[in-house]
């Protein structure tokens, strides 16, 4: 169905007047991501919810207040007009508690499921978690968005109240990690839009925000022990132009994140119940860091932060003693503004052409005893050891490493998480060893990729073909694992790297609605996901994408997939 008949259909559901005769829309719990269950309660009438709703919560704690403002602020954004907010809900549900009632109640407080119970007279949103409440927010908020829909297609009215049918909704997240990835390594995006990106994944339900923070192109997070990282380590002299290797506009590109913002950005995030987990490469993607101080690479340079889009062979240094110890002192800081239990590491595309000429990395190579076997080079296990020294800082401080596949050659260390981006194959092999893993195969969850076979008219991207609807087909489960060994996987995220994507409009535009396919991949449990209702449903949440003003692809309506 194109947008404009869901319009019309919206417009359908127009019921008769309030009692201060502006029209009644029908809400609809008809949700992305899809609720486990929801039971329709016969018999009872709607609730209307119009200006004497008020929003009440309990216990009257500053989080639950906070949750309490974000509905309110949701609702006015949909229908016009502001609903009271007001602490406090009766021991027993009573008609003098008429409205939304927010209520935290005793149990697991990390809980992210909820219970949403709509009554002729209340609407109730209870979870053990504040996430949960969360949750049942935004579906309650999404369940509105008919309402903007009405408001895009009818400018005559400018508020409506709001019918919503009687319903048990009981809701739980299938997996515990529920990510997007944003790169502000190729081209940098302020704090303002990192911000609207995580509202972006609070609308989906998702909870964690992995930030990649530094690269061969610019080191983009301030760390006050060395200064040159941003001083010299953000700024390119130029930028190749398209997909020109040759070419470079010749015109200096910077930014960077003081440390005071990077955290601003995680209390934002973690109001939202959204985790950000930083990602500072090592050893590979590092020229950035080179850059600025170049005894750290095999060659002693001089380096330059890249223009051009690609893998440099210039990484830190093996042999160098000082390696470590400026690793680690970086991740003190990292760790001291970045409350996250887990902190990524990187460890990809890490090329070891300077290791093997290097004779302080081949000494290195002969004190720690490592040898080619028909599985790993001697490089590989050179990076393995690394890659181990920096995974047993980090657990020796209360966290956890995340890199990406390519920390199982040569033998992963004992505590890290592998996130799996070459195919399936890395999160299986993790899983098999005993490590939670997180899927994230470039085939379906790179959003730098196209979302059309015609390309005409599609702004630059990186290349590749992932329209939303390969999005949603993915199973993160495979077959080939035992019922223990799918207990690793942990989640499933989606990355959008920026080489071609220069401003935070079309960093939206490649992201949306594919997060939405996403979300369902992430939230629904397998025998809920059906595409042709989510694609009937879609409808309803591009209008909240209108109503702010995102960008997004109408992929799905106007090419559907085709065949490689």
């Amino acid at each position: 169905m194109k947008p404009s008949l869901l319009l019309a259909a919206s417009a359908a559901l127009l019921l008769s007047a309030c009692s201060d005769d502006r029209p009644i829309v029908e809400a609809s719990f008809d949700v992305i991501p899809c609720p486990q269950a929801i039971d329709t309660i016969p018999g009872r009438t709607d609730y209307i919810l119009d200006r004497n709703t008020v929003i009440r919560y309990t216990p009257e704690t500053s989080e639950m207040e906070r949750h309490a403002l974000f509905l309110q602020q949701y609702a006015e954004d949909i229908l016009g007009y502001r609903i009271p907010v007001k602490p406090g809900i009766a021991i027993k549900p009573s008609s003098k508690n008429n409205g939304i009632l927010l209520r935290l109640e005793k149990g697991d407080t990390q809980s992210e499921a909820y219970d949403l119970l709509v009554s002729t007279d209340q609407v109730w949103i209870t979870s053990t978690g504040t996430a949960g409440i969360f949750y049942g927010i935004q579906t309650l908020r999404k369940a509105l968005a008919t309402t903007s829909q009405l408001k895009a297609q009818d400018s005559g009215a400018q508020t409506y109240c709001v019918s919503l049918p009687t319903v048990h909704i009981t809701d739980a997240p299938r997996f515990a990690y529920r990510g997007m990835h944003l790169d502000v390594c190729r081209h940098f995006f302020p704090i303002d839009s990192v911000k609207t990106y995580i509202d972006m994944l609070a609308l989906h339900n998702m909870n964690t925000f992995h930030w990649h923070l530094t690269d061969d192109q610019g080191w983009r997070i301030e760390i006050k022990q060395y200064p040159e990282l941003t001083s010299i380590g953000s700024i390119r002299k130029g930028t190749m132009i398209a997909r020109d290797f040759s070419s470079n506009d010749s015109i200096p590109y910077s930014g960077y994140f003081t440390q005071e913002e990077a955290r601003e950005i995680v209390r934002y995030a973690a109001e939202r119940h959204i985790e950000v987990i930083p990602e500072i490469e090592m050893p590979g993607h590092m020229q950035g860091a080179l850059a600025a101080y170049p005894q750290l690479g095999c060659t002693g340079g001089p380096y330059d932060v890249i223009g051009w889009w690609g893998i440099s062979d210039d990484v830190l240094c093996m042999g160098n003693p000082e390696v470590v110890k400026f690793c680690t002192n970086i991740l003190d800081e990292i760790m001291d503004i970045f409350p996250s239990k887990y902190i990524h590491i990187g460890g990809d595309e890490c090329p070891k052409v300077r290791w093997e000429k290097c004779p302080k990395c081949q000494a290195k190579v002969r004190e720690l005893g490592l040898k080619k076997d028909k599985q790993f080079s001697a490089e590989q296990r050179l990076q393995s050891w690394f890659t181990r020294q920096i995974d047993d800082y980090l657990t020796a401080h209360g966290h956890t490493a995340i890199g990406w596949d390519e920390i199982l050659e040569g033998g992963i260390s004992d505590n890290a998480i592998v996130m799996s981006w070459r195919g399936t194959e890395g999160a299986i092999e993790a899983a098999r060893q005993g490590h939670h893993s997180i899927m994230v195969p470039t085939a379906y969850f790179y959003f730098d990729y196209y979302q059309r076979k015609n390309r005409e008219h599609e702004p630059l991207a990186i290349g590749g073909y992932v329209p939303i609807e390969k999005v949603y087909s993915f199973n993160p489960l495979p077959e080939v694992l035992t019922d223990e060994e799918k207990s690793y996987i942990w989640g499933v995220q989606a990355n959008i790297w920026t080489e071609y994507i220069h401003t935070f409009n079309h960093v939206q535009y490649m992201a949306l609605p594919r997060m939405a396919a996403l979300a369902e991949v992430q939230w629904c449990q397998p025998e809920q996901k059906d595409y042709s209702r989510f694609f009937g449903q879609l409808g309803h949440l591009t209008s909240i994408y209108d109503l702010y003003g995102w960008r997004w692809s109408r992929q799905a309506y106007e090419e559907p997939m085709t065949d490689e």
